[in-house]
């Protein structure tokens, strides 16, 4: 196909003509490349003009090869040079080598879990360009100091609403052995009722203790107040949390709970045991709760007295959500919010098996994230009746504070 390997004028293209030649997508393809080395060598040597005619020190000296990645593929395109180096070109700038927003898309492609070799050869598919696990390696290590940045970041002085749980991974240790490390993620509610991720942070296990530091973190980045806090069964939670917001009422939850009374329920029992306990946590007030609570009790605990001291040990984090109305108290009882973006999580992660290293999966959990959070823009449901009720419950600590 002469007509394609020739230098092609996008005002002398017979476009019938060339319809009739291409015959194949690598024709097409051809075509492509280069119309864009003579649209993109067009541009350069513009801007040189423009350059010279505004410094009369220097002059054209030639052109030098450079091979760059585009959308169409690798594409070789001489850039003209002055005889002072002065020039220096815009359109395709000093140093750089890619002008496919290639880069973008192989983080994207890693945030959706793709491994490294899979990328690979999806780019190779796509543009016909050979990128190396060290190009991708390096791309993606760009996402590093944004991580960084957005872990120390100033948060609001006030959220209504905070979830906290954490994630089990394997990862490498020093040694070359997997060993599970606990990847912990608190999500805020704002005033304006969207959901915002506050931070996620990496430790050996889950514990009170290590929750003390990250609430402890939330405050000297800024967060003055939590009205709420959602969170599972760990001893000693609520303890952390109010030693830093000792305003906050912490709602224990209910999920979290009948899961743990469940594994000591023999299986023949469950059904129904379910049955009478959905008539405590589906009260419609605490104090019908609480007589339900009672027959429970004297039902249940001579058989299974472990999980009925469970319930009333801990029943006043367990009750919390009736002091609210229902909006409050559907996404208040259960930490679902944070865990429906825990299952988005896995899915991603799922396919990897064990992590390399912590950066590896801070590196591919916080560009889930930032495709996860494109959904967030729009305030949770029901929220303008939410947050009238919650102005009335904590009206001295909300007063002046919604916009």
């Amino acid at each position: 196909m002469n007509t394609i390997s020739k230098k092609v004028s996008i005002d002398d293209i017979d476009f019938k003509a060339l319809s009739k030649e291409c015959k194949t997508q690598e024709d097409i393809s051809k075509l492509t490349k280069q119309f864009m080395k003579n649209m993109i060598e067009g541009m350069l040597q513009a801007e040189l003009e423009e350059h010279l005619s505004i410094s009369d020190t220097t002059s054209k000296n030639g052109s030098y090869s450079k091979t760059v990645r585009s959308d169409a593929g690798e594409i070789e395109l001489s850039i003209p040079r002055d005889r002072k180096a002065e020039f220096s070109p815009q359109i395709v700038a000093k140093g750089q080598r890619d002008i496919s927003g290639i880069d973008d898309k192989i983080i994207s492609m890693y945030a959706r879990g793709m491994s490294q070799r899979d990328i690979e050869k999806q780019i190779k598919e796509m543009y016909d360009v050979n990128i190396s696990d060290t190009v991708i390696s390096r791309i993606i290590d760009r996402v590093t100091p944004q991580i960084k940045a957005w872990q120390n970041r100033t948060l609001e002085a006030i959220y209504p609403i905070v979830y906290m749980d954490a994630m089990v991974f394997k990862i490498k240790d020093d040694n070359g052995f997997y060993k599970n490390r606990a990847l912990h993620f608190a999500i805020g509610i704002t005033l304006e009722g969207k959901k915002d991720l506050l931070g996620m942070w990496l430790t050996d296990n889950e514990g009170a203790k290590f929750w003390l530091s990250i609430v402890a973190e939330l405050k000297n980045r800024g967060v003055e107040d939590i009205l709420i806090a959602s969170v599972d069964g760990l001893k000693g939670f609520s303890e952390a949390i109010n030693s830093v917001f000792p305003q906050t009422i912490v709602q224990r939850c209910i999920i979290h709970q009948i899961r743990y009374s469940l594994k000591y329920i023999g299986s023949k029992y469950q059904k129904e045991f379910m049955n009478d306990l959905k008539r405590v946590y589906k009260a419609p007030t605490k104090d019908a709760a609480e007589i339900a609570l009672l027959e429970l009790e004297e039902k249940w605990e001579k058989r299974y007295p472990m999980v009925i001291n469970s319930w009333k040990n801990n029943w006043e984090e367990l009750s919390a959500y009736f002091e609210y109305s229902e909006p409050i108290r559907r996404i208040i009882y259960t930490t679902n919010t944070v865990e429906g973006f825990n299952r988005q999580i896995r899915k991603i992660t799922k396919t990897k098996g064990g992590f390399s290293n912590d950066d590896s999966l801070l590196k591919l959990v916080f560009l889930a994230y930032r495709d996860i959070s494109k959904k967030w823009e729009k305030s949770i449901s029901n929220w303008a009746e939410i947050i009238s009720q919650l102005s009335i419950h904590f009206n001295d600590r909300l007063e002046g504070k919604i916009r």
